[in-house]
Formats: C-alpha cells, sequence, structure tokens
C-alpha cells in the first residue's frame, strides 16, 4: 500500500531532459509575492549557532523546512514551498544548515547528511513556541536528514510532529556519493567540491591539525571530500562509515508518523538503490512515489499562480493524509 504506483507529475516539454529539470529552476525560477523572512538566530548546545527564516500568520500549525547540499533558505525550491503553505495559512520556519546562512559557523564540524542533533534543536525550539502541529520537509540532503531524524527516537517522543514530506533523498549515501561523481554529472560534482573547498579552507583555523591545504585542493570527488574531510571531522572513521550511518534507508522502517517520499525516476543524482520499492512495500506509514520524470530538486510546473508541482503533492498529501484523519 505505501507504494504509490502512478505519479501525476508531468514536466513542461520545453525541459526536455533530466538536466534542464534539474539546472533551470534552481537558474530562472523567481518567487513572487512572499513574504519577507524574520531571521532569528538560536543557540544550539554545543554553543554554536543556526539561523532561523520565519514566516508567520498567527497559527498553531507550522512547517518546518530543510534545504540540500550547499543551499539555503533562499533557494527558489524553499522559498516555493515556504509560500505555498503560508498561503494556507500555516506559519513557516526555513531553516539553514551551520556554515549556510551566509556567515561562518563558531565549531570545529559544520553540517552532513546525518547532523540530526541540529534539526532536534530547530524542532524544541518550535515545540517551545507552543506549535501544536508541525510538518517536516526536506529537499535532498535535508530529506534524508529529515528521515533520518523521525526514525531515531528522539523525533518519537514529539506528539507535535504529524508527518512528513521528503523530496529528491538520497536514500543511500554511497550509492549517491558514487553516481555524483560518474561523468554525466561533472558540472554538479564540480560546483558542490568548489563550494565546499571554499567553505573548509575558510574554517582552517577551527579544524586544526585535520586542515592540510595540498591535501584539500587536490580533492577530486564528492566521495574524496567525504572520506578524508566530512568523516574524520564528525567522528566517523572513514567515508562507509558516515554514509552507512547517515543513510536514511536504515531509518525508515522506524518512522512512526505519516510520510510521503518522492524521487524521481530520472534524478540525475540518485543511485538505483535510492529507487528500491522494495525498501518501502512492507511499510504503513511510509509512502513512496517515483515519478518517471523531475530532474533533482526540479518538478516544475508553468503556471499563472507560479506554484511547482511539488509545492501542491505536499499540500495535498498534508490535507490528505493528515488533516482528514485527525
Amino acid at each position: 500500500m505505501p507504494v504509490i504506483q502512478a505519479s501525476t507529475y508531468n514536466k513542461p516539454k520545453i525541459l526536455f531532459n533530466r538536466h534542464f529539470e534539474t539546472i533551470i529552476p534552481g537558474l530562472l525560477r523567481r518567487v513572487k509575492n512572499i513574504s519577507e523572512y524574520k531571521r532569528e538566530r538560536i543557540t544550539t548546545p554545543d554553543n554554536d549557532f543556526l539561523d532561523l527564516d520565519w514566516i508567520k500568520n498567527g497559527t498553531k500549525r507550522l512547517v518546518i523546512i530543510s534545504h540540500g547540499l550547499e543551499g539555503d533558505s533562499q533557494r527558489p525550491y524553499i522559498k516555493g514551498m515556504a509560500k505555498a503553505f503560508s498561503n494556507e495559512q500555516w506559519d513557516v520556519l526555513a531553516w539553514n544548515f551551520r556554515g549556510c546562512s551566509g556567515e561562518k559557523n563558531k565549531k570545529k564540524i559544520f553540517y552532513h547528511s546525518g547532523a540530526t542533533y541540529d534539526l532536534q534543536s530547530v524542532v524544541s525550539h518550535a515545540v517551545n513556541e507552543k506549535y501544536e502541529e508541525i510538518i517536516l520537509i526536506g529537499f535532498s540532503l535535508g530529506g534524508n536528514l529529515t528521515l533520518k531524524y523521525l526514525g531515531e527516537h528522539e523525533s518519537k517522543n514529539i506528539e507535535q510532529i504529524k508527518g512528513a514530506v521528503a523530496f529528491s533523498v538520497p536514500l543511500d549515501l554511497a550509492g549517491c556519493s558514487n553516481e555524483i561523481d560518474l561523468p554525466h554529472n561533472f558540472l554538479y560534482s564540480r560546483r558542490f567540491l568548489k563550494s565546499l573547498k571554499n567553505k573548509v579552507n575558510d574554517k582552517k583555523e577551527d579544524l586544526g591539525e585535520l586542515y592540510d591545504e595540498k591535501k584539500v585542493h587536490a580533492l577530486n570527488s564528492i566521495y574524496d571530500f567525504d572520506d578524508q574531510i566530512t568523516a574524520p571531522v564528525h567522528g566517523f572513521k572513514d567515508a562507509h562509515h558516515y554514509y552507512q550511518s547517515c543513510s536514511s534507508r536504515n531509518f525508515i522502517s522506524s518512522i512512526k508518523i505519516k510520510t510521503l517520499v518522492v524521487n524521481a525516476q530520472n534524478d540525475p543524482f540518485l543511485s538505483a538503490s535510492c529507487l528500491d520499492k522494495s525498501l518501502f512495500e512492507n511499510l504503513n506509514t511510509v509512502y513512496f512515489e517515483t515519478p518517471k520524470q523531475g530532474g533533482h530538486v526540479g518538478f516544475s510546473s508553468y503556471n499563472e499562480a507560479g506554484v511547482y508541482w511539488s509545492e501542491k503533492r505536499a499540500l495535498k498529501f498534508v490535507k490528505e493524509e493528515l488533516e482528514n484523519h485527525d
């Protein structure tokens, strides 16, 4: 039952391949008529900080949105989702991972695909704000983070969390690392590596003996970056240990709330293991939808309202599976 056999998504004809579906929305989309974010900085338990961007409508319902690798709250896919839920009278919290809000974070660590302790800080802050219903939405790395968080024990004691939606999720981090380092993803890999290396270079004083300028310069793949930077900085033995510990596919069977996972079959970042329907066939609460098209965090729709299919899909799931079954 949780495997959705037929998806309603159809891409615009002008986006004629998966790379156009992935790149064009990020480059050209402008989300109009969205309320201005109000920024709040909170302190984490380890005395670092997270920057949260809010849209408040004075309701007791909140959607928390988590971005992808080297993203932030300003990305069109985040602002589009924020606008869609705000228009339906939800409060919105779009949070920035450590080091992603335009200012270097304080600690040696930064963010990674399994850093659910920071999502826990954000959720705890929202609970303290007296929200009665909380929905989690994640994209790409943020989707993996969201699913892992929901499968861990910490989230199960938070009754305000009513459901979740995750798009373009690297359920198998090892498989996706291999995929993004393939030749057809060269431009994406170079772009991510450049940005990640810049962040590491900016944190060289914080990293101390873990920083080696020549080693950082020589990193030539996402796997190498994770093996030599992400893993040791965050306490993992190596990339394999990091991927095994943080891949959300290992946590989805423990998710107890209604959750929708949407991965496009033509996503250039996702390995075949991220489209494995057998992971979901025996689950009661986690639904899996695999549109034939959509690219990575794409799911474009051209209409006068400027609302993308992913935003309509998230709202539909929340209304049908959550609001109508209270």
